[in-house]
């Protein structure tokens, strides 16, 4: 195992970003400040990234800035001098993704237009890599027709453009032209870097967080499940190229970005957005915490204490993972504080599952809640095989790891 890095979630994970080689390109925009914050995020997950800064974006924010967070030159001039090699070529030939960020109406007008005549333009002329722009302006500006031309234009070209959000920008007006945050940004630099994975074209369905139950419009039956383990699995499948649809019920942490996402509340609802999205899907992951029961009854007003004994009857849920069809590949998750491998076994045949992962949530560093995880992988082609301790994110490139050759050895039956 390489060493642990950090998601766009805030949790250490062995990521796409590690050892990944980005030219960050910097324009002359308010928003140039969050490009140092984006830069020293980068540079914590792993990846290298060196900096090319325009003569504007240089009057925002420093080279030095740069160079601080990431320990790696950042560059102004052109005609920087660089012993043995062309600078532009050799930057453009080591990089693995050019992401300009935040890009100016000047910049993307000169990029369309095929300008070189400052070191980003050039790079950009000259990289075979993967270009990402993040366009930051004001609203007016980004509405101009122009503009617009300029971003049809560098879609055609295979440009990957994220789109600004509607806010309010330096000058007072609120438009769209607001350059997303850190996090979001994070997310699309992992989506162009995977877009070409192993999951490339097919779909994944995720489920995560636990279901609640009502008993009544104030009190529900839940479950302790944080939604961790199934958002690092979205994103796991993201980062492996696939489009994600993850299915959330209630969780503690906002879900990851760069996916469809679908609320639900109870496991019924839970089970209707399977159904519907696991129709085209490729693969399941049932990682949400399901309610085994619901009450029979949902009262439609507050219950009332009364001094007296309350009985609640209770019935089961469907088996949301049992009623989906084996034309996908089926993964369930067993969360037991018992006979933990005999429990999974069962799961396995009864739910007709390619694959569970089963752990024991007893424990403290295994259970809901904890930023790691032990599990032991179960299948009907080899013995239970125990994993380590391992961070939610390394258990779910590990079975990201096992889904796509799973997805791979039914699309080429």
């Amino acid at each position: 195992m390489n060493e642990e890095l950090v998601s766009e979630s805030g949790h250490s994970h062995m990521g796409i970003l590690n050892e990944k080689r980005i030219l960050l390109g910097v324009c002359g925009s308010v928003a140039a400040f969050k490009a140092v914050a984006l830069a020293s995020q980068l540079n914590q997950a792993g990846a290298e990234v060196t900096t090319i800064l325009t003569k504007d974006a240089a009057r925002f924010v420093t080279p030095l800035s740069f160079t601080s967070v990431t320990q790696r030159p950042a560059y102004v001039d052109l005609y920087t001098p660089d012993p043995g090699r062309i600078l532009h070529v050799a930057l453009a030939e080591e990089a693995d993704l050019l992401a300009v960020i935040p890009a100016t109406a000047n910049t993307l007008a000169r990029m369309a237009q095929g300008l070189s005549d400052d070191l980003l333009a050039c790079t950009y002329l000259s990289t075979r890599a993967p270009v990402l722009v993040a366009p930051a302006m004001d609203g007016g500006m980004y509405t101009n027709a122009a503009t617009q031309a300029s971003l049809a234009t560098l879609r055609d070209s295979g440009v990957h453009v994220v789109e600004p959000l509607e806010g309010r920008a330096a000058s007072g007006l609120v438009a769209k032209g607001r350059m997303p945050e850190v996090d979001a940004l994070i997310a699309e630099i992992r989506t162009v870097l995977g877009r070409n994975g192993p999951l490339a074209g097919k779909t994944v369905v995720v489920t995560a967080g636990g279901t609640q139950e009502p008993l009544d419009p104030v009190r529900y039956i839940g479950n302790r499940s944080s939604g961790k383990m199934g958002f690092a699995l979205a994103e796991a499948a993201r980062d492996c190229g696939a489009r994600v649809v993850l299915i959330q019920a209630a969780t503690t942490a906002p879900p990851p970005l760069g996916m469809t996402t679908v609320s639900v509340t109870t496991a019924a609802e839970m089970q209707a957005a399977v159904n519907e999205h696991a129709a085209q899907a490729d693969a399941l992951i049932m990682a949400g915490a399901v309610a085994d029961y619901r009450p029979e009854t949902a009262r439609s007003q507050k219950t009332k204490r009364t001094g007296d004994p309350l009985a609640i009857r209770l019935v089961e849920n469907e088996d949301i993972l049992a009623g989906v069809p084996r034309t996908l590949v089926k993964v369930g998750f067993a969360a037991e504080t018992d006979d933990v491998l005999r429990n999974a076994e069962k799961k396995l045949t009864s739910k007709g599952a390619d694959l569970i992962f089963a752990n024991d949530v007893s424990r403290p560093d295994s259970g809901f809640g904890a930023d790691t995880n032990q599990v032991v992988v179960l299948s009907n082609a080899r013995p239970p095989e125990p994993l380590p301790l391992m961070a939610k994110s390394e258990v779910a490139a590990v079975i990201l790891e096992r889904v796509s050759g799973l997805v791979r050895e039914r699309s080429e039956k």
